[in-house]
């Protein structure tokens, strides 16, 4: 089965109607029985390396929002979905990985970006869970910006 923007927000969309783990009671019937009895709560930081880390960290922080020390990000749907060493979704078959951010209004995200100067390229279909834009950042690494259709 290949993997797709469907595939990978469908899931995420999903996740997002069930509720965080903060705000749902532990559901032990719903829980497979290999699976572990300990999970981890989500990302609790992004590492990657760089050509420039300071200033690639400031252009996170002028253009999207990211603080490099610290960053407080809104509760709501993660997708994490390996793909296939072949896949085409990332852009470059040598990029490994790729970053999706959730944003309030891919519009106006959208318009702030190209203000500066950066290209991003809207999808202009409009899926069930959402729109899309991709852009990358000053070293070439793409990254996904996602409006999803219901509240984050």
């Amino acid at each position: 089965m290949a993997i797709d923007r469907r595939t990978v927000m469908l899931g995420a969309a999903g996740f997002a109607a069930i509720g965080t783990a903060e705000s749902a009671a532990p559901d032990t019937a719903a829980v497979p029985t290999n699976a572990p009895a300990e999970r981890v709560l989500g990302i609790g930081g992004f590492f990657f390396r760089s050509h420039d880390p300071k200033k690639l960290a400031q252009w996170y922080q002028l253009n999207l929002g990211i603080d490099h020390q610290v960053w407080q990000q809104a509760a709501g749907a993660t997708a994490f979905t390996p793909f296939k060493m072949d896949t085409d979704y990332f852009g470059s078959k040598e990029q490994a990985w790729m970053l999706n951010f959730r944003v309030r209004s891919l519009d106006a995200m959208v318009a702030q970006l190209q203000k500066s100067g950066i290209e991003v390229k809207v999808d202009p279909e409009k899926y069930p869970y959402g729109r899309f834009g991709r852009l990358h950042d000053p070293e070439g690494n793409p990254i996904e910006l996602w409006e999803p259709a219901g509240p984050t």
